[in-house]
């Protein structure tokens, strides 16, 4: 039976570092999933549904989390996968809250279903403090006057976009019959802007066969 650290990083520069100094021996593995938000349920983690394999199998008998989020800042989620966890038999140690464990000498810990619970509650709570915070800072942005989307100004008409030296390598390219693909890659634009220069050049072209 395994006992497997799990832990995750909202983005691909955070090493998981904390609690690192507990011995990696002491762990049959440690899976890490790097640049994932906490929101995304665990089952669609790579490393969550590692995990989930593991359970399946009967293979994992602990999994150790560095905190209670790291099974998803969702409420729901979390106790979900807690759940699924203790109806599997497997033991749930949380690092944060002193190695609180689910299972204790073979038997339900009374004080986890508790903690476990309020602790998952409290994450959920911050997530929609978060949310809040930034649709406030929006909000006051736009009473100043500020402005979302494109920079005011920033329209342009047909003609000065087709006389941009780039949709220009755009159109020479499209002369000579290079696909969209072909175009993309030597010039390192969208798909979106060899379409749009595609349309306006056969309109550039027909307004001028009308004259």
């Amino acid at each position: 039976m395994l006992r497997i650290k799990y832990q995750r990083t909202s983005s691909i520069q955070q090493k998981g570092e904390r609690f690192s100094t507990d011995d990696a021996s002491k762990y049959s593995e440690v899976i890490f999933d790097q640049g994932v938000s906490g929101t995304k349920p665990f089952r669609e983690r790579t490393g969550g549904m590692r995990i989930i394999s593991l359970v399946e199998q009967n293979l994992l008998r602990e999994i150790i989390l560095p905190e209670v989020r790291d099974l998803g800042r969702n409420l729901v989620d979390c106790i979900s996968m807690l759940d699924y966890f203790a109806k599997n038999n497997v033991i749930v140690t949380i690092q944060s809250l002193g190695n609180l464990q689910s299972i204790v000498d073979g038997k339900a810990n009374p004080i986890w279903t508790l903690i476990s619970s309020v602790m998952s509650g409290l994450y959920a709570i911050e997530l929609e403090n978060l949310k809040l915070r930034t649709e406030m800072g929006r909000t006051a942005y736009l009473m100043r006057g500020g402005r979302l989307g494109r920079t005011k100004g920033s329209n342009e008409t047909n003609a000065t976009f087709i006389n941009k030296p780039k949709t220009q390598e755009v159109i020479s390219l499209l002369r000579h019959g290079k696909s969209t693909r072909d175009i993309c890659s030597r010039l390192k634009v969208s798909p979106n802007l060899v379409s749009k220069v595609r349309k306006l050049e056969h309109l550039w072209n027909s307004n001028k066969e009308a004259m």
